[in-house]
């Protein structure tokens, strides 16, 4: 993506942060030369070096058959708002966009095994509901067997990330000040949750 300078994203633990808290992504990926997209939630690790993405999508999603070994890309985005003029100093300014995003590249692999397909629906468990694990655990072997063989497992392994903060970083320290205040003030929960970007960013 087109990233100016001064909105770069450049440290790899903080994109993974932000890939873990907004990790309902969008995978892209080609087939027969038109872009397809699935939106996914993913399991995003990382050691300090190695960065993987897994997750899983219905077998009768026809984008996992195209995918080979070709390169796909996810898309993580988070917060976003409105900036209007009015928070400006200046009266000749313009409306913008704030927003944060990661772009994640990398090759597919197939998680084909029944183990590692449970490991990757273990993942999302322990991520979003801990507590239904001993739920999980209690259903019918039969029952988990058809649903591991409706599903296609993966992983991405991270060869590119691409990260962008436009948090109004070009303003005046009195123009951000009024933004944070308003972004924060905000009735709208994602707009709300911009502002602690832009104070720490």
């Amino acid at each position: 993506m087109y990233i100016p300078a001064e909105f770069q994203l450049t440290d790899q633990a903080e994109a993974v942060a932000f890939m873990q808290r907004y990790s309902f992504a969008t995978l892209v990926s080609v087939e027969q030369g038109v872009p397809v997209a699935s939106h996914l939630p993913f399991s995003v690790t990382s050691d300090g070096s190695r960065v993987c993405l897994t997750a899983h999508l219905a077998r009768a999603n026809s984008q996992w058959r195209s995918w080979g070994e070709q390169e796909v890309m996810v898309l993580f985005t988070g917060p976003h708002a409105y900036i209007s003029p009015t928070l400006y100093q200046q009266r000749e300014s313009v409306p913008t966009w704030d927003y944060v995003a990661v772009h994640a590249y990398g090759r597919v692999r197939l998680l084909e095994d029944a183990t590692a397909t449970e490991q990757v629906l273990q993942q999302l468990i322990a991520i979003h509901e801990p507590a239904y694990q001993g739920q999980w655990d209690t259903l019918p072997e039969k029952y988990k067997a058809g649903l591991r063989r409706a599903l296609v497992a993966f992983e991405v392994e991270v060869t590119t990330l691409q990260g962008q903060k436009k948090l109004s970083q070009s303003r005046s320290a009195v123009e951000r000040a009024a933004i944070m205040e308003h972004l924060a003030s905000s009735d709208d929960s994602i707009v709300r949750d911009l502002a602690p970007y832009m104070q720490n960013g």
